[in-house]
């Protein structure tokens, strides 16, 4: 490694490990104009775009360069197959993993992500089988187990309960294999009926979850009394005109749990939108204007006027990757984006903005027991499912009274009492003509990424609006921490 190229490198390690994540890209694309050859760099570099920036189109370039190095390397073969289903290219990822366990069958993480990319295109059966393979290679791989009952339509056996239960008391299984074991022996358990074990196990495989984790539940109170000071009406009038605009996006936003894949798929299912997946990019665009998220939502208010139309057109820019199917929009499903819905209203003012919302109850719960990829950490508690529910309604409300009519709300349980009435609702707010697909979503053929995607392969059913009350006796705290939302849903308190 040339001496500059290696200082470079240096440079660029520290200011990645000072989160100065954009500094770090240039420097490590300094150091490789020096020294295309070097090999360390290049890896730093991928994993540099694919981790921390969010730029898997990128990061794909940089590893298929590696592969050019090293064509046996299985790792990067790997790590290739993960950024293609990043990017929706499913078929590609299916096959290049399918190469690398014909070399190394053993690799018990390569069927794991192979299982977990069979179960997204809606191949259930071959998915379990994946997933079985993971577990033979390693016994007490939590992961595995809890992607199968993640399934919803599969149960898992009395073996495989046993076999949890014998793999909890070994001192080898880490922690977060003790947690995923937790939540999929909580949802065998529920599955047979036993609500007060089945809650036990999710207790436990929550609080696993949130000692692992830092998490501070005031940073959204923080967030929601600082935009209550900041955003009005003349906030944004005084804005307005300096967005790109672009009509493409259309954002589905809320919390976890609430019916939003539903919702996505029906809107999927127009010839005119195309479905793609939770996309990170509004986030990292965010961090132009706040680099901390403890600044936000002043840092909105102190942003230049003027820079509006270049985050829009850099946000189009970025998800310009996932559109595959060159429809005239595209959704994207982030919830969490209900934080930066006044930063998506400044910067792309013709995007549409759909909020999903079931009962707090069963919205919460549904979350306390599903142990998520990562990203939901207000979810490992009921007291902070609760307070982040009755905060995240205070928000939107917010945004409802300072942006009349600029999001559109679906209560849950009302696309289901009448799903024609809302699905027509739903389609006029977008601007799109009625399309009967949209009634039969569960007939089109795309694929889900979240929890919810085997249930919206069936039609709308009435079946689980209800099925929280089964465990209703131990969510007290959840109640409490509701408060006054739970009785005014679907309304707000006043």
């Amino acid at each position: 490694m040339a001496q500059n190229a290696a200082q470079l490198y240096a440079r660029a390690d520290e200011a990645a490990r000072l989160g100065r994540f954009e500094d770090a890209e240039r420097l490590l694309a300094e150091s490789l104009a020096i020294a295309p050859t070097a090999i360390e760099i290049r890896e730093r570099y991928a994993m540099l775009l694919l981790d921390r920036l969010d730029k898997p189109a990128q990061a794909l370039i940089q590893v298929d360069t590696l592969m050019e190095a090293k064509p046996g390397n299985m790792a990067y073969r790997a790590l290739r197959a993960a950024i293609l289903g990043i990017l929706g290219d499913y078929a590609q990822a299916i096959a290049g993993y399918e190469a690398v366990l014909a070399k190394t069958p053993q690799d018990h993480r390569s069927w794991l992500r192979y299982g977990h990319m069979l179960k997204t295109i809606g191949r259930t059966d071959d998915a379990v089988v994946a997933y079985r393979r993971s577990i033979a290679l390693k016994p007490g791989n939590g992961e595995a187990y809890w992607s199968i009952a993640d399934l919803k339509t599969v149960r898992l056996t009395s073996r495989d309960c046993a076999d949890m239960r014998t793999a909890m008391q070994s001192a080898s299984v880490s922690d977060a294999d003790r947690s995923f074991l937790h939540f999929a022996l909580g949802k065998a358990l529920e599955d047979d009926g036993d609500f007060r074990a089945a809650f036990g196990q999710y207790d436990m495989g929550n609080a696993l979850r949130r000692a692992a984790i830092r998490y501070d539940p005031a940073e959204m109170t923080r967030c929601l009394r600082a935009s209550e000071g900041i955003f009005t009406p003349e906030f944004f009038t005084s804005r307005s005109g300096h967005g790109a605009a672009d009509p493409d996006p259309i954002f589905i936003v809320g919390l976890p749990r609430s019916g939003s894949t539903l919702v996505e798929q029906i809107l999927a299912s127009h010839a005119d939108v195309e479905g793609t997946m939770e996309l990170p990019d509004l986030v990292a665009i965010s961090r132009r204007v706040s680099p901390d998220a403890a600044h936000f939502p002043q840092s909105l208010a102190d942003y230049s006027v003027s820079a509006f139309r270049a985050l829009g057109e850099e946000y189009i820019a970025r998800t310009q990757p996932f559109r595959r199917l060159g429809r005239r929009f595209f959704i994207d499903k982030f919830s969490g984006n209900f934080i930066l819905i006044p930063l998506i209203h400044l910067a792309l003012p013709n995007a549409k903005i759909i909020d999903v919302r079931r009962h707090p109850m069963a919205c919460c719960f549904s979350a306390f027991k599903q142990s998520f990829a990562g990203g939901q950490n207000f979810s490992y508690g009921l007291n902070d499912l609760g307070r982040f529910y009755a905060e995240y309604v205070a928000l939107m409300d917010l945004h409802d009274r300072v942006l009349p009519g600029r999001v559109h709300r679906v209560i849950y349980e009302d696309l289901v009492a009448d799903t024609d009435h809302e699905v027509r609702r739903l389609l006029d707010y977008c601007g799109l003509p009625f399309d009967e697909n949209c009634l039969r979503f569960y007939d089109t053929e795309r694929a889900v990424r979240t929890a919810s995607a085997q249930q919206v392969r069936r039609p709308i059913s009435a079946e689980g609006l209800e099925h929280w009350r089964h465990f209703e006796a131990f969510l007290e705290p959840l109640k409490a921490a509701l408060g006054p939302v739970l009785e005014a849903y679907p309304g707000v308190p006043r």
